[in-house]
């Protein structure tokens, strides 16, 4: 799982890892400090030891995507029920698709 650093919350990385058997989060943390210290909570210690910041370098392109998605397509899903949402966000991939492929 990729996400932003809004998604850096513990119960987020529980949830990911437990209850939706996702093997490995990608998040980044957000630092308080500028000081190089180890994460205290369990799965942040994880994702650091198993990925070391060389191999963390493209997350740019990730919240570059994010970014333009939420300025383009709008930051909320204006669907009231979760049938019509999970169809709001599958028109805003295809249409993510779509404008990829008319820049090229």
């Amino acid at each position: 799982m990729l996400g932003d650093k809004g998604y850096d919350a513990e119960h987020n990385h529980v949830l990911c890892r437990e209850e939706l058997g996702i093997p490995s989060t990608l998040i980044p943390p957000r630092r308080k400090s500028r000081r190089r210290t180890w994460p205290t909570q369990r799965y942040r210690r994880e994702m650091r030891r198993r990925l070391p910041n060389s191999d963390y370098g493209q997350r740019w392109q990730a919240e570059s995507a994010f970014s333009r998605d939420k300025r383009l397509l709008g930051v909320a899903l204006r669907a009231r029920s979760w049938l019509m949402q999970q169809w709001e966000i599958l028109l805003r991939v295809l249409t993510h698709n779509i404008l990829l492929v008319a820049a090229a």
